[in-house]
């Protein structure tokens, strides 16, 4: 017989890769960290000798959920200022509240509570867009997540630097000390058009193309920031980003609730992903991104969470949901965005998204054991015809027993393995005093 480490005998297996699959009864081997094989279970109990086997007997076995836009610091600012639409939202609230409270402890603390919450939720992998994202990275790491950290660019002082020069160095720095990490990773994340100008935009584009790096930015969020670029450049954002030299497959404009058919065709053609965060969108009535006309036209869509300060949670299971339900009312066609691709879109796609596709994002021998076990049976889940389906439309985050990383286990049974979760909690009610204290 052939020595494992992990022997994961489940219900069904749902791969992601190839599309729509289903394997029941199926086991899946990990050894060093890696996905061996997924087979029967019968075949693999001849086959294999397993230091640890698990039976999953009600569960669906998928891969880890992919996060691919989230400001993860700013679950400390939970439900701070809701109900108000964007602008009004970060100038009013958010910004100001980041200007008294925003350091490295705020960040410290803010990352731990969020991949906390994202962790019992089943994500995996997260891509951030933050302050101090050294600290994130370090975060990330110590307690076993896969995260690609955003190296900030604003052209405005903050408490993480002083302008596009200051923040690109401290960013290049951390992709530095990063770059042999097996679960860090980078991206240049200049935050808008709005907040970046020219001048910044070309430098992140010679560094993104000399460094083959991601770029990840907020893309034509809302009407009025396209409004307000028509009104001052004459360009709508996109396509001044575009002859910035930006676009390109490893762009990912996220949001992108204003795109019309050029914007569609500009990115198909660079190969670049949009980053859809349904719940955020729909909370501050940013609009609608077109997600099944993207799809049509070949372009890359992942979903994202935005912050727990704008959705007000880091829930993926709730945002396919989401996602599904609302790109059907926006197409007016009850087939669009149907159950296999929302979840291709909350796993592969945005693997794909961040580069990681190799390694991640898919239930495949040779991609590291990235891996999350969902509870099906109960009076929220039963009777279940169709775990696929399922999982997109009834299955709820609550129902996730059990988390991997590389073979790791991050979730067991519903308990942190690599956190203390009265610790997080503490410090979640800690920051709450202080933030009450200055913003009521």
């Amino acid at each position: 017989m052939e020595q494992i480490d992990t022997l994961i005998n489940a219900r069904w297996i749902i791969p992601v890769e190839p599309q729509g699959q289903v394997l029941e009864e199926h086991a899946l081997a990990v050894r060093d960290g890696r996905i061996v094989a997924l087979i029967p279970r019968e075949a693999a109990a001849r086959r294999y000798r397993a230091e640890h086997v698990m039976d999953l007997d009600a569960h669906a076995l998928i891969p880890g959920l992919v996060n691919a836009h989230s400001h993860a610091a700013m679950n400390l600012l939970r439900g701070l200022a809701d109900d108000l639409p964007l602008m009004r939202w970060l100038e009013e609230h958010i910004w100001p509240a980041e200007q008294r409270h925003v350091g490295p402890e705020f960040v410290q603390d803010g990352v731990e509570a969020a991949c906390a919450e994202m962790i019992r939720g089943g994500i995996t992998a997260f891509n951030d867009m933050y302050f101090f994202p050294e600290i994130a990275a370090r975060v990330a790491n110590q307690v076993g997540m896969r995260a690609c950290l955003g190296m900030i660019v604003i052209d405005f002082p903050s408490a993480y630097g002083q302008g596009p020069d200051d923040y690109l160095d401290k960013g290049l720095a951390m992709r530095d000390h990063w770059r042999d990490s097996p679960l860090i990773s980078t991206a240049f994340a200049p935050h808008a058009p709005y907040t970046v100008g020219d001048e910044a935009l070309r430098r992140v584009a010679v560094l993104a193309g000399e460094l083959d790096a991601p770029v990840h930015m907020h893309v034509h969020e809302t009407a009025f920031e396209v409004q307000q670029s028509l009104e001052s450049t004459g360009q709508r954002p996109l396509a001044r980003l575009q002859a910035a030299g930006l676009l390109g497959p490893g762009f990912m404009a996220v949001h992108m609730t204003q795109a019309n058919d050029q914007d569609v065709d500009a990115l198909a053609r660079a190969n670049a992903s949009v980053i859809h965060c349904p719940e955020s969108n729909l909370k501050l009535a940013s609009g609608f991104c077109p997600v099944q006309t993207l799809l049509d036209a070949g372009v890359n869509v992942a979903l994202g969470t935005d912050s727990a300060a704008s959705n007000n949670d880091l829930d993926m299971l709730g945002e396919m949901r989401t996602a599904a339900l609302l790109a059907k009312g926006v197409a007016g066609d009850a087939a669009a965005l149907p159950a296999a691709t929302a979840l291709r879109m909350a796993t592969l796609n945005g693997a794909r998204a961040l580069g990681l596709a190799d390694i991640t994002g898919s239930l495949e021998p040779g991609k590291f054991a990235d891996l999350t076990a969902v509870r099906m049976t109960g009076l929220d889940a039963e009777p279940v015809f169709n775990p696929l389906s399922h999982l997109v439309y009834a299955g709820n985050r609550s129902q996730v027993s059990d988390v991997w990383v590389a073979g790791r286990q991050l979730l067991r049974n519903g308990e942190l393995m690599t956190m203390n979760r009265e610790a997080v909690l503490g410090k979640l009610r800690r920051w709450r005093a202080i933030i009450a204290r200055n913003d009521p």
